[in-house]
């Protein structure tokens, strides 16, 4: 029998569904045991159910392939053979929400990549380098679902991993308005070049719902657990404005930052603050948690997607281009993995720290 804990992973066959399943290969703590997915997927093997839209680099893991995929719409029925599951699926928001605290009510423990929770007062939006403390927001949201051991966390948006991170290791310094402006990969959209010919050689200026969510959810992130509302309330600042532009690149995001400080620090100040940024993670040394979440790079032509996309396997951040401006204070360039650090990596890394929390058990 194995210790690992049995995971189910909903919404299996989409793009951010096949990088969980991709990343859980071998993991030391969680075992991938049940896939679902929509209903016309049901009832098939994995790897009859995918198919030839298997977008990974890496094959599909032998270990998947013959699982047949569930309905993900028969809750109690997907529950009751798993420990927790992450949430991938492809629904409206509405119905997002309304599956995942069903799955929760069943006394199971939900950690979604999706958006629909990321403002219910008492779900926790994690990095985990970043707020692990806000899982403790859990217990109310436990009272509200009348839940024991269910609940529902979350990650945040993609995009931002490339530059909150950064604004978190500068927090002393008191940054008070930023201008970011992200080029974003077309993997965020759940697509390859294959599926989308008509982005070689083009940009769209334009990303539904990603400028509002760049510029908001950063403060939640830094927001405070109010005890007496038994919610997040977000931080007032810095205030952020931001435009979002999908760009010809299958896999990260890039952002370009420009920064205003309360306090003067000086360039060596800002990179010794990145490099010896660490969080829980690299304090608990989580399987998934990159050694050292920050890296500073020199040379005036980094980061590059091409060079540094998979710093950390991946789940790091890489920084560069740090220079004073005209207009602002500081201004650089940083680079994340979008569907690794940004998407299931992410997720996957919020469990890790749940399980260390003891939020979620063996059932």
């Amino acid at each position: 029998m194995s210790e690992r804990l049995k995971v189910g992973i909903l919404g299996g066959t989409g793009m951010v569904g096949q990088r969980f399943i991709s990343l859980l290969e071998n993991h030391p703590w969680f075992e991938v045991t049940t896939i679902a997915a929509s209903p016309r997927s049901a009832g098939k093997t994995y790897a009859e159910a995918v198919g030839d839209r298997w977008k990974m680099d890496t094959p599909m893991p032998e270990a998947v392939k013959d699982i047949v995929v569930m309905n993900v719409n028969e809750v109690e029925k997907v529950a009751s053979e798993v420990d927790f599951v992450f949430s991938a699926v492809d629904m409206t928001k509405d119905e997002i929400k309304a599956i995942e605290e069903a799955y929760a009510k069943t006394e199971t423990p939900v950690v979604s990549n999706n958006s629909a929770h990321r403002w219910t007062p008492d779900v926790p939006m994690v990095v985990p380098e970043i707020n692990p403390e806000h899982m403790e927001v859990i217990k109310y949201q436990k009272e509200r679902l009348g839940t024991t051991r269910g609940f529902v966390a979350v990650k945040p948006n993609c995009s931002i991993q490339s530059y909150a991170p950064v604004l978190t290791a500068w927090k002393e310094f008191e940054p008070y308005e930023v201008v970011a402006t992200t080029y974003q990969a077309i993997s965020g959209a759940g697509k390859t070049f294959k599926d989308w010919p008509e982005m070689v050689g083009n940009i769209i200026p334009f990303i539904g719902g990603e400028e509002e969510k760049s510029e908001k959810e950063p403060l939640r992130i830094w927001g405070k657990i109010d005890d007496e509302a038994k919610a997040i309330v977000p931080a007032a600042s810095p205030i952020i404005t931001c435009q979002c532009i999908r760009v010809p690149v299958l896999n990260g995001h890039t952002a370009a930052v420009f920064v205003k400080f309360r306090k003067k620090p000086t360039k060596e100040q800002l990179v010794e603050a990145l490099r010896n940024y660490r969080g829980v993670p690299q304090e608990l040394e989580l399987p998934s948690a990159p050694k050292n979440f920050i890296q500073y790079l020199e040379e005036d032509n980094r980061p590059q997607i091409s060079m540094d996309v998979m710093y950390e396997n991946g789940m790091g951040v890489s920084v560069g281009r740090l220079r004073e401006d005209t207009v602002d204070d500081w201004k650089f360039v940083g680079l994340s993995h979008n569907t690794v650090r940004g998407a299931a990596g992410g997720a996957v890394l919020c469990a890790e720290l749940l399980k260390a929390q003891g939020y979620i058990t063996k059932k």
